[in-house]
């Protein structure tokens, strides 16, 4: 009799028992949801909903006067077909991510591996080199198109002096874009920073070891220090092709400043985006003049869908691919 009332006992229990789980686990989901609150409003408010409302309007004529007019696929069609813009700031885009990013990236690992083997003064040209990351972008690229003025920028005066003419920088579509590199270049101190410290975490066992197995200081770079530093070697290429994807301050103001230096007019921004003859005319360059200037903001969110896609699809490659050298990564 004992046993079957316990049996009884708990068979009246246990359904109790799962309502007084379920609803400790109800809570325990409510306080975490309580917790996340601020990350979900603000994903929802600053990313969720532009997003998807950037996706609408880029089926939509919407010149954010009116209501926006469903039109479907007509702006992607326009935009891959009939629109010429779009290819010539496609390929000033890449010339960014194939040959600024690849150039800042190999610039940064030099100046860390050369401040990693500094004996004295580390600091002070840690922070020489680090501080013209600190110069707000607009007033960097002033500084720069002031200094690469072809007829009173110290740059071609001095060059004037040694006997050579100097390009005409951001007045010659030809050298618009490596001066804007220079400019990158010059810039470079946030991932010269991340170098340095990745380069100063390798053991020093591993170079020792290398050194008794007779390995010279090229080897040493090729075999240590390359696969111990992969990880941020990646990093640093994923962020740099981001960036360069959206590249459009240095853009605007060097067109700008630079198309107004060469009519002597006060204000000509406005009317001269990719100055000289669109070799500044970057992607994100081009979304700005068709939404802000010509207010065809449909238009523009099927770009900036594109631009969104097209980074998707950039840092996915990068990072499938730095399965094969990645030292460390998974397999």
């Amino acid at each position: 009799m004992a046993g079957s009332d316990a049996k009884a006992w708990a068979a009246v229990a246990t359904p109790e028992r799962r309502r007084a789980r379920r609803r400790a686990a109800w809570r325990r989901r409510r306080v975490v949801l309580l917790l996340m609150s601020p990350w979900i409003v603000g994903f929802s408010v600053f990313f969720g909903y532009p997003l998807v409302m950037n996706l609408y309007l880029s089926f939509t004529h919407y010149d954010l006067l009116s209501a926006p007019r469903w039109i479907g696929l007509a702006n992607y069609k326009f935009m891959f077909s009939k629109d010429p813009q779009v290819w010539t700031a496609i390929k000033n885009t890449l010339w960014v991510i194939c040959i600024m990013v690849p150039l800042q990236v190999l610039f940064a690992f030099g100046i860390a591996l050369l401040l990693a083997r500094a004996r004295s003064g580390a600091g002070v040209f840690r922070t020489i080199f680090y501080l013209p990351a600190l110069a707000p972008p607009v007033a960097a690229t002033l500084g720069f198109v002031f200094i690469l003025n072809p007829g009173t920028g110290p740059v071609n005066v001095i060059l004037g002096h040694l006997g050579i003419q100097g390009p005409l920088w951001f007045q010659d579509p030809s050298w618009s874009k490596p001066a804007l590199t220079m400019l990158a270049l010059w810039g470079i101190g946030n991932t010269m920073v991340i170098f340095l410290a990745a380069v100063l975490d390798v053991p020093r066992t591993l170079y020792e070891s290398a050194q008794l197995d007779g390995a010279g200081a090229f080897k040493r770079l090729i075999y240590v220090t390359l696969p111990s530093i992969s990880p941020v070697i990646m990093f640093s290429a994923v962020y740099g092709v981001i960036l360069g994807l959206q590249y459009f301050t240095q853009a605007y103001v060097a067109a700008g400043v630079a198309a107004g230096q060469a009519s002597q007019a006060a204000d000509v921004t406005s009317v001269n985006l990719g100055y000289p003859k669109d070799s500044t005319l970057f992607y994100p360059v081009l979304l700005y003049q068709h939404g802000f200037n010509d207010f065809q903001m449909g238009y523009a969110s099927a770009i900036a869908m594109v631009l969104l896609v097209v980074s998707f699809a950039f840092t996915l490659v990068i990072v499938i691919n730095s399965r094969r050298w990645v030292h460390g990564g998974t397999r």
